[in-house]
């Protein structure tokens, strides 16, 4: 059985490293960084996503998955060594330190989100250095919060290689994709690198489209949630990430967009659809102020609970975040603000340091305010006990930004509750 080798103990490359395990494969976590690497060993994921420590846990206690900072034997035992690092700084110099250990043909795979023309940059200083590495870009389509889900079941597998070698063994090691019929896209190496950013730039486009006819709604008594339900049965459009009062965010949109913008701008195009969709999303956390200050009259000297601080749930992340961003906003309004999040408290502490009161649960976090605010669309928010949250908060209003509540019921409740384009 051919051995596999992931470098990076970040995020991309434990999610790659350890859901490639599960296909039965023998694979090597790999890193310099000892520490890091001894923390995975023992089955110690600093981030928070949705049934990666279980898979991490089944493939350690397998033996399938082991992690090393040996990393001229595991280059050396290797058939595909993957670079999956989170960033990109200094990866040609790093793809040219793994060169070094190889004498054989292997084949050197790019996961690394990297601007347009890197992998040809790189295949070009190993050729220069005599090295017999094959480099394929295979961009891994998977987002927090459901990154394992993801990477099992892809829409595609994205393949940037002249190489029909290269192809046929990345084939064999995602058989169990290719066998389900996951379709397998073979490019080169600058549409491969272009497809992950143009992918994350039209989602954008997609989720700012939906959330500027939110704002629409409300002012012709239509309903937001039963037009993007009505948009999205359009099989053209479908209904993922057509939901009124999503932002997009996470480690890696902000970057992506931010490559793409670049590229177009260093060639003289103009992407002002991009641009567009970029200002809507900047937009939102202003909406919501809006719509609170119009509720509270003015939020100086208010309470204000906030349910979430992480960019989306099932994801410990805060890049981005427009929950994050909005209790920055009230605290420099004056506002007095207490936070809940099952996961992303520690990360939101780093952002925003003391400025905001940290709470156990999101009973705590209602006790007492002037307004209770959803910001992040977490299962568990759905089911709290809300005659409980009622009787904790000063005054019963809710702004739910990601619309996750039943409005009638809560009004039943006695709630003033205020959604995002709803009528």
């Amino acid at each position: 059985v051919m051995h596999h080798a992931v470098y990076g103990t970040g995020y991309l490359a434990t999610v790659v490293s350890s859901c490639l395990a599960d296909f039965g494969l023998p694979v090597t976590c790999f890193d310099e960084d000892a520490p890091r690497v001894s923390a995975l060993a023992r089955e110690e994921t600093p981030y928070f996503e949705k049934n990666l420590k279980e898979v991490v846990r089944r493939n350690v206690r397998s033996g399938r998955l082991t992690f090393s900072h040996d990393v001229e034997r595991t280059c050396k035992k290797s058939q595909v060594i993957f670079i999956a690092e989170d960033g990109q700084e200094n990866l040609a110099e790093l793809a040219l330190r793994l060169a070094a250990f190889c004498s054989e043909e292997k084949l050197l795979v790019i996961s690394t989100p990297v601007p347009v023309g890197t992998a040809s940059a790189i295949e070009k200083r190993l050729r220069a250095s005599g090295s017999k590495l094959t480099v394929v870009s295979h961009p891994v389509f998977v987002t927090d919060g459901c990154a394992v889900e993801d990477f099992n079941w892809p829409d595609r597998i994205l393949l940037g290689t002249d190489s029909a070698q290269a192809v046929q063994i990345l084939k064999a090691l995602y058989r169990p994709l290719v066998m389900r019929g996951v379709p397998v896209i073979v490019t080169n190496h600058e549409t491969a690198e272009l497809a992950r950013e143009a992918s994350t730039a039209f989602l954008a486009t997609k989720i700012s489209f939906i959330n500027e006819l939110a704002t629409l709604c409300e002012h012709v008594n239509a309903d937001a949630v039963d037009l993007a339900l009505a948009l999205g049965l359009d099989k053209k459009i479908a209904p993922r990430c057509l939901q009124p009062g999503t932002s997009f965010g996470g480690p890696f949109v902000e970057s992506e967009m931010d490559a793409l913008s670049q590229l177009a701008g260093g060639n003289g195009v103009s992407l002002k659809i991009l641009e567009a969709a970029r200002e809507v999303n900047r937009g939102v956390c202003g909406r919501i102020l809006t719509k609170l200050s119009a509720a509270l009259e003015n939020v100086s000297g208010k309470q204000v609970g906030l349910l979430g601080l992480a960019f989306k749930p099932n994801s410990n992340s805060v890049v981005a975040s427009t929950p994050l961003q909005l209790a920055r906003e009230l605290v420099g309004m004056g506002a007095l603000v207490r936070a809940y999040d099952p996961a992303a408290i520690e990360g939101a502490r780093a952002e925003l340091n003391s400025t905001v009161r940290y709470c156990d649960t999101a009973y705590a976090a209602a006790e007492g305010v002037d307004a209770l605010v959803v910001g992040t669309a977490w299962q568990e928010f759905r089911s709290l006990d809300y005659d409980r949250i009622k009787r904790a908060l000063r005054r019963p209003l809710i702004v739910d930004t990601k619309n996750i509540l039943d409005a009638v019921r809560m009004r039943s409740l006695g709630f003033e509750y205020v959604g995002i384009g709803r009528a």
